[in-house]
């Protein structure tokens, strides 16, 4: 299903979730039982089929990504694989601009997959959004592997690092990170 996405995003040269992390996405929205799902960097819609085969079959996602193209591209895959078009809302723009117009514990998921100098402010809005035991997910979280090693001091590295220790530290959450597809970090709001 997402085999034609992920060819898309190779010719791009977008970074798309693996299999493991696309599983485990998809695991998560069912285990909330997700109903509406925002996911922070479409890409040509890889993550986007992993979480609405574990959507509840009314579920909405909406996706944010700045680039147009992108977001057509995802549409083109939502429509090959079947999804309706109402199970889909996507939104042209940058993500801290569009989060604050969304509602206030409306969220089962957020997946955050953008720009890494942007996942702290992006968790901040994450926990706005959620709602008691959503769950907060972000992509390549061990940063090439550069993340645990305190030499590593460049800056796409301290952004991540940042985010990690943030949500490690923060008692509304409970976080796990796992080795998939460069590091997914979850966690789910108390």
């Amino acid at each position: 299903m997402t085999a034609a996405a992920r060819v898309r995003a190779n010719e791009l040269g977008i970074t798309s979730v693996g299999h493991g992390a696309g599983a485990t996405l998809r695991f998560l929205a069912a285990t909330v039982q997700a109903r509406n799902v925002v996911e922070i960097g479409t890409g040509t819609g890889v993550s986007g089929l992993w979480l609405l085969r574990g959507m509840q079959p009314d579920g909405i996602l909406t996706s944010i990504d700045i680039e147009g193209e992108h977001l057509r591209l995802a549409r083109e895959a939502f429509l090959e694989a079947g999804v309706r078009p109402n199970r889909t809302r996507l939104i042209t723009g940058r993500a801290l601009d569009v989060l604050p117009r969304l509602a206030d514990r409306g969220y089962d998921i957020v997946l955050v997959d953008g720009a890494t100098d942007e996942y702290s402010l992006c968790l901040e809005q994450s926990k706005r959004l959620l709602r008691r035991g959503g769950v907060v997910a972000f992509c390549s979280a061990l940063g090439e592997d550069k993340v645990a090693d305190p030499h590593q001091r460049d800056q796409r590295t301290i952004d991540i690092r940042a985010v990690v220790n943030a949500v490690r530290d923060d008692e509304d959450l409970v976080p796990v990170l796992l080795p998939l597809s460069g590091g997914l970090l979850a966690a789910t709001l108390r």
